[in-house]
Parts: C-alpha cells; sequence; structure tokens
C-alpha cells in the first residue's frame, strides 16, 4: 500500500509561511499542488497501483483525480483516511455538494456533514488509524492500493511527517508505529 499526502492547498502555501491559520476551509490545491499531485501520479501509474482510496477533502479529491486520470485507475471515498480537525481547512464540504463536484464517485456511504467539529485526541486518531489497519489487512488488494489522505493521518499511522505530495509505503501487517507528538500543519 501506499500512502500519497495531497499535494499543496491554498491553505498549506499561507500556513507553511506563516504558521498562522488563514482559515480557509476545505481548500483547493494550488498550482503548486496539482503539481506536485501530476508528479505523484507518474510515480503511481508505474507502481502496480490499481485502486485509489480518498479522504473526502476536496484537496485529497483533486489530488486523487490528478492521479486516477494518469493511471487511468478507480477512486474510492473513504472517510476513515480523513484530517484529525485541527485547523480551518479541516471544515469539510457537504456530502451533497462533493456528489455534484464528483458525480462519478459514490458519496452514498458518507454522512451529509462527515468531518468532526472538535479535533481527534491522540487517542481518537489511533483507534481511527487501528481501524483502518485492519481493513487495509484484510483487503485482498492491498498492495495494489494507494490512499490519498492527510498529513496527520499519515502520521498516526504509519509514524512519518510526510509533506506535501509525498509517496509512503505501508504495510497494514506490520507493527503500528509509537505516536508521534507535534502539530499537524495538513
Amino acid at each position: 500500500m501506499i500512502l500519497v499526502r495531497h499535494g499543496q492547498s491554498e491553505w498549506n502555501a499561507v500556513f507553511n509561511r506563516t504558521r498562522i491559520d488563514p482559515n480557509i476551509p476545505d481548500p483547493p490545491l494550488t498550482a503548486e499542488g496539482r503539481h506536485q499531485a501530476e508528479a505523484a501520479a507518474q510515480v503511481l501509474a508505474r507502481s502496480g497501483i490499481e485502486r485509489l482510496l480518498v479522504s473526502p477533502y476536496v484537496r485529497t479529491l483533486e489530488t486523487a483525480e490528478i492521479i486516477a486520470a494518469r493511471a487511468g485507475i478507480a477512486m474510492v471515498v473513504e472517510p476513515m483516511v480523513r484530517e484529525r480537525a485541527a485547523f480551518s481547512c479541516d471544515i469539510g464540504t457537504p456530502r451533497s455538494r462533493l456528489a455534484v463536484r464528483w458525480p462519478q464517485l459514490s458519496f452514498d456511504h458518507v454522512e451529509e456533514i462527515w468531518w468532526p467539529t472538535e479535533m481527534e485526541s491522540e487517542a481518537e486518531l489511533d483507534h481511527r488509524c487501528g481501524r483502518f489497519r485492519a481493513t487495509a489487512r484484510n483487503l485482498v488488494d492491498w498492495q495494489r492500493v494507494a490512499v490519498v489522505t492527510h498529513w496527520g493521518f499519515i502520521r498516526g499511522i504509519a509514524g512519518v511527517e510526510a509533506r506535501n505530495g509525498e509517496l509512503i509505503r505501508f504495510d497494514p501487517h506490520a507493527l503500528p508505529p509509537a505516536t508521534v507528538a507535534g502539530s499537524s500543519d495538513d
């Protein structure tokens, strides 16, 4: 399995420079973010990946859309790989609006307001990562799946603080990492 952190979003572009939350809910990708997604797509197109699981945030959907188009693979929306709700960028877009923008995707299993209203604790993140790890272990094709997700989720499940557009190999059968302290910059 390969974990892919979404490309740079409008929120990342401001926060990474100022370290101040710019109050941009569910931001889209920047031009740099689209470039990062295209670079990830080039790698994934040669990697044997046959399916993408994607968080329902706009930045991950846009990243996955670029990857899916280049690699010719299907996207499946998976709310379990969302971010932790630490910043304004983690306020999502209602399911009904996402379904209009991405009519080719199924959002039937996603609640209308699917993002948390309060930041998850480390214990809650660990629990969600554990649930995903168990789900991933049971996927027959887990070695041919990429997951387009977020800084906090990748840190929680793999113990890596990934940069925008970075690809991380992940084995759901390996022992989980020790919790890494730190603040998200998703």
